[in-house]
């Protein structure tokens, strides 16, 4: 490990103008996604509808690390700051600290060991003295000194904690990464992480670690041991064989009460889950747990037995509603099949009519679908659920063929098991609502961006390599990557999952086998594959003229490999469906009925051709502020927005020097507000960027 910050003298950093504010109406964005109700609002209110049009750029900072060549990296985080002071992640995977009026850097770690992680921000904690910023890169938590961004030695292990120690279990991989910041409780650090979404994946428990130390406080095993309440959902021994049901979305906390709302992802593997009968607690739940202890309160399961990737995407909300004529504090969680789930937080009960509606629809041989799944009744969905022949957009190419195409798929329900013929999700596998999550403010009504595009995928069976097998790299490719990269290594249409065509002009051999050692962004490490499998993958897709067989030994206890993440586009390169194909929405969670909906996003060329904004897929969330105002970004258009948040009317707009795939924060300095989006692009098929900007009236 190596990690130098880079520390501009204290002479210089007052030259900035760096001060402690003392001003009486300055305020924070002291965590992620502004509080620990994850509401992003703030009470500020300079910045309003009647000035909004007035916002400058204050500042712009390079962070560095953008992969401007292949548009690889992105910056997903929503930076916090604290008296002054901004801290953020930059396109390289470095935690930094900015003068927050200025934008002047003050520190930024400079660390090695952090591959795999595309981070959404990072963890403040002091006790009034003390001051800490906790970074999750690699398979670490790091725990910095806030003042110059160094390492404290007396946490964890040299300053940080491995997170895969604790998780391991037999045939699992390397792969955990704490992409999402953690939460603080007291003197408690509650770490939840991403890991793979195949039959790998390590173990996804919840843990508390001792802000100071390091040392492990508490677990929650979020498959249960023998014994433990929801072991009899699963097959026995099951956290010796399965993975994943982690808590990779984030977290939100009442602190006042004392407890901590996880939302936890699907059980592993993602797609088929004919090996794990059950409903699979505590996979797909939203989970209250009592913050000091990690004691269970209560759990409400949100899909039974996924095999879909329904997981939920983001963290809840909390916020206070009123219900039968009376104020409840409420939990919501938004999802990426469009729904509102609205439980009371103390108790975990439906506010609102959850009703268990049957599916029935055969799965592929081998798999137990659950026969009823949670629906709410209200409040109403955020996007349209089904998708059939009459949804077709009016100007989609080639509609005769797409449409014998869908004729043969299945389509128009939410719950339809994935089988050997072509499946339909819609909202699409990532939403619906996405990781950027919702915002509510203290009226109840909540602002939730999402996106209306079909997805397809099918099942297929496995190649499965007998025991003692000889295999070539063409067929480990198939069996290992196919499914994200395409069988033909071309990647998917929007970019996400890149083509591994003509690698070999790209990436050498050792950096290939680089990222198969440690991931790279969103992609999982492969160190569950032995060195042999991964040598032959590399000279497969290098094209290297020996491509000798090897042997293998099988393990594998899935007979089905799904055909990739494929959001349908026409060969115009426009989603398929009927506009608006991303949204912004207002729910008013008191009475469960919307308020508005309206295109977040647009195709400029489509525009011009007298077609109205039609909305585009979107990653980040909203910022709402006391002055009525919703401030967002995350459209592929590259433009940040402010609507007016009782109509949804856009106010104001300006273009980013890369797409704001990322959340707002708001604070002042010295009397002055300032909003501030990270402009890391790379998704979509958009440019990668580096830049911070923070915007202010003159």
């Amino acid at each position: 490990m190596k990690l130098t910050p880079i520390l501009l003298p204290a002479s210089l950093a007052a030259l900035c103008g760096f001060v402690i504010s003392t001003d009486s109406t300055d305020q924070n964005w002291p965590e992620y996604n502004g509080n620990g109700a994850r509401s992003h609002y703030s009470a500020l209110n300079q910045i309003t509808k009647d000035n909004v049009t007035q916002l400058k750029v204050a500042w712009t900072y390079a962070s560095g690390g953008a992969d401007t060549a292949r548009n690889r990296t992105q910056m997903q985080c929503n930076p916090i700051v604290i008296d002054g002071i901004l801290y953020g992640v930059s396109a390289g995977t470095q935690a930094f600290a900015l003068n927050a009026a200025t934008g002047q850097q003050l520190w930024k770690t400079n660390m090695t060991d952090n591959g795999g992680t595309t981070s959404r921000g990072v963890t403040w904690w002091s006790d009034g003295k003390e001051k800490r910023i906790f970074f999750g890169a690699g398979k670490w938590i790091y725990a910095l000194n806030a003042a110059d961004g160094s390492l404290i030695p007396t946490f964890g292990e040299n300053g940080r904690i491995n997170l895969k120690t604790g998780l391991e279990r037999p045939g699992a991989d390397d792969y955990i990464t704490p992409n999402t910041p953690n939460t603080i409780y007291k003197n408690l650090l509650i770490t939840g992480a991403r890991v793979n979404e195949s039959e790998t994946a390590l173990l996804g428990d919840v843990r508390a670690y001792d802000v100071r130390t390091g040392r492990l406080v508490w677990t929650f095993r979020t498959i249960p041991a023998k014994g433990e309440f929801g072991a009899k959902t699963w097959p026995a021994n099951a956290r010796e064989h399965f993975g994943g049901a982690n808590a990779w979305a984030g977290m939100a906390v009442d602190r006042e009460r004392g407890i901590v709302y996880i939302p936890t992802g699907s059980a592993a593997y993602d797609f088929y889950g004919g090996n794990r009968p059950g409903n699979n607690l505590f996979a797909n739940c939203l989970i209250a747990l009592d913050a000091a202890t990690g004691k269970r309160l209560w759990h409400y399961q949100l899909v039974h037995h996924d095999i879909w990737d329904r997981d939920p995407p983001c963290p809840p909300n909390l916020v206070t509603v009123t219900h039968k004529g009376k104020r409840v504090d409420a939990v919501v969680q938004v999802t990426k099949q469009g729904y509102v789930f609205v439980l009371d937080r103390v108790n975990g009960k439906p506010l609102f009519p959850i009703k268990e509606t049957a599916f029935n629809f055969p799965g592929i041989e081998g798999e137990k679908v659950s026969a009823t799944q949670p629906i709410p009744t209200l409040p109403v969905p955020f996007t349209r659920q089904t998708f059939n022949a009459g949804d077709f957009n009016a100007f989609v190419a080639d509609r005769d063929s797409l449409a014998d195409l869908l004729s043969k798929a299945k389509t128009g329900s939410a719950y339809i098991p994935i089988t050997s013929s072509m499946t339909i999700f819609y909202p699409g596998t990532d939403g619906g609502a996405q990781w950027g999550g919702a915002a509510t403010d203290p009226s109840g009504v909540i602002y939730v961006p999402a996106k209306e595009i079909p997805v397809y995928t099918s099942l297929i069976k496995k190649e499965i390599p007998k025991n003692a097998a000889s295999v070539t790299g063409a067929q480990l490719y198939q069996i290992n990557c196919a499914a994200c990269h395409g069988t033909d290594k071309m990647g998917n249409h929007d970019g996400s999952y890149p083509s591994l065509a003509n690698l070999e002009k790209r990436l050498k051999p050792a950096q290939i086998e680089a990222v198969l050692q440690n991931g790279r962004g969103m992609m999982p490490s492969f160190t569950h594959i032995s060195e042999a499998e991964r040598k032959s993958i590399i000279a497969y897709l290098t094209n290297q003229e020996k491509q000798e067989s090897i042997t293998i030994d099988s393990k594998t206890q899935v007979p089905y490999q799904h055909t990739g993440y494929n959001r349908w586009y026409d060969r115009n390169g426009y989603p398929v469906s009927q506009p608006p194909w991303g949204t912004l929405t207002a729910v008013d969670l008191n009475t469960g009925q919307r308020k508005w909906q309206v295109p977040l996003g647009e195709y400029k060329e489509l525009t011009a051709k007298g077609i109205p904004p039609t909305g585009t897929d979107n990653y980040g969330g909203p910022l709402v502020t006391a002055s009525g105002l919703i401030f967002i970004a995350g459209s592929r258009d590259e433009q940040f927005r402010a609507f007016d948040k009782e109509s949804g009317k856009i106010l104001w707009q300006a273009a980013l020097p890369a797409a704001g795939y990322a959340s707002a924060s708001t604070y002042s300095v010295n009397g002055r507000q300032y909003v501030v989006i990270a402009c890391g692009g790379g998704k979509l098929n958009t440019k990668s960027g580096d830049r911070y900007v923070a915007f202010a009236l003159p």
